[in-house]
């Protein structure tokens, strides 16, 4: 059904592609359901883990190991991909999402060996994911009209993204969390289905080699994608938890349904951007797209421990999710640009999710390491001093496309 609906929608949109439109439908919805239980995680595991009596210094100790395990097996699932494919490689990831999820959910009876087991299923699945992802995305475009096709991408993600945390906290509060992940496991195995109506969209049985592989004119994007895995850490993690103790400290279960209504509130906002943002990408504008929103990001985080009320909130979580869309279209395009480059396109874009995961590693043990000094809300105030120094790199990845 969602498949259809992507089809009667964006289909007429679509005239100009020189392949089948089935080939970016299918993606568009398997993406939606894979980002609606996904967002959920992300959203509400360091809330769930907060209410389990865990410090926010474990907290960011368990995200460090996430997200660690995610750069360790980034060229694990980059052999992977290149043997099976990047549709059989997202088969694989979503049903390890519903394993790990199963592991988070048993955490309040097995303790901290559920949350471990979590953080390295979980962590596998989400590179294997994001990777499998990006590989097929960025075969299946369309070189001329790409940023328009990422801005359709990003609306579809946004949809399930917004609507995930509003439903899922609503769940959680009037039933419990074990009912929100039992709807985001289902949603995980369901999410592969409309994968396979078409073959896989890039060679099988392929051979990894970093022999030849053009480091001069990747390395600043991929230093630069360090820096964005640094800001998903300040958006998400960091957030959710500061909100957690230090706007709605005195909530109970009621907490899920607050921070879902308020994360979800800024849906319109990341809507009308994305169509805006993904236009000015294709009429040669990105490079000053992408400055201006990191600036905007970075500014941001300096002002959010000043946040204490729910108006803050949600003009914090809409020029968020402005500047986000802003900044991740832009790099998005050159990124894949730069993965077309002939037979490194799996290399390239394994390197940039190892260096987008080693740099929110970097982030989550700085905030448990500010967190143990200062406290958890005095460390999360000083963690996002060096959130908004950090993302200042994202504006830097020199990519080929945006040299005039």
């Amino acid at each position: 059904m969602i498949q259809q609906l992507i089809h009667r929608f964006l289909k007429r949109r679509h005239f100009w592609r020189y392949a089948s439109f089935g080939e970016v439908a299918e993606l568009y919805a398997s993406r939606m359901m894979t980002m609606f239980a996904f967002r959920f995680v992300m959203a509400f595991g360091s809330v769930y883990l907060y209410k389990l009596g865990y410090s926010v210094a474990e907290i960011a100790l368990f995200w460090a190991l996430y997200y660690g395990v995610k750069t360790v097996v980034a060229g694990v699932a980059a052999l992977i991909v290149a043997q099976i494919g990047p549709k059989h490689g997202l088969f694989i990831a979503n049903i390890l999402f519903a394993v790990g999820l199963a592991c988070l959910m048993v955490a309040p009876i097995f303790g901290l060996s559920a949350i471990i087991a979590w953080c390295f299923v979980q962590g596998f699945a989400g590179t294997l994911n994001n990777l499998c992802y990006m590989i097929d995305f960025s075969k299946v475009k369309h070189a001329n009209h790409a940023g328009k096709e990422i801005s359709y991408m990003n609306i579809v993600e946004k949809v399930a993204a917004g609507s995930s945390p509003l439903i899922g906290g609503v769940v959680a509060s009037l039933f419990g969390p074990s009912w929100a992940f039992t709807l985001s496991i289902a949603l995980f195995i369901l999410s592969a289905v409309p994968l396979f109506r078409t073959a896989e969209p890039v060679k099988t049985h392929q051979k990894i080699s970093l022999r030849g592989f053009p480091w001069r004119k990747t390395w600043r994007s991929i230093r630069a994608n360090a820096s964005l895995g640094v800001d998903v850490v300040a958006s998400g993690v960091a957030w959710n938890l500061f909100m957690s103790v230090a706007i709605f400290a005195s909530d109970g279960d009621e907490l899920y349904a607050k921070i879902g209504a308020f994360t979800s509130v800024s849906l319109v906002v990341a809507l009308a951007m994305s169509y805006i943002f993904g236009r000015l990408v294709d009429n040669k504008q990105g490079l000053l797209l992408l400055r201006s929103t990191v600036i905007v990001n970075s500014l941001l985080h300096l002002l959010r421990p000043t946040i204490s009320t729910p108006t803050g909130i949600v003009l914090t979580n809409a020029v968020n999710e402005a500047a986000y869309t802003g900044y991740s279209l832009a790099f998005t395009r050159g990124e894949f640009d730069l993965a077309d480059t002939p037979g490194y396109r799996i290399v390239y874009l394994s390197l940039m999710e190892m260096a987008g995961n080693a740099g929110a590693t970097i982030a989550t043990l700085a905030m448990a390491l500010f967190a143990v000094l200062y406290g958890s809300i005095g460390g999360l105030s000083i963690f996002y001093v060096f959130a908004a120094f950090a993302t200042l790199l994202i504006a830097a990845p020199r990519f080929p496309m945006y040299k005039h």
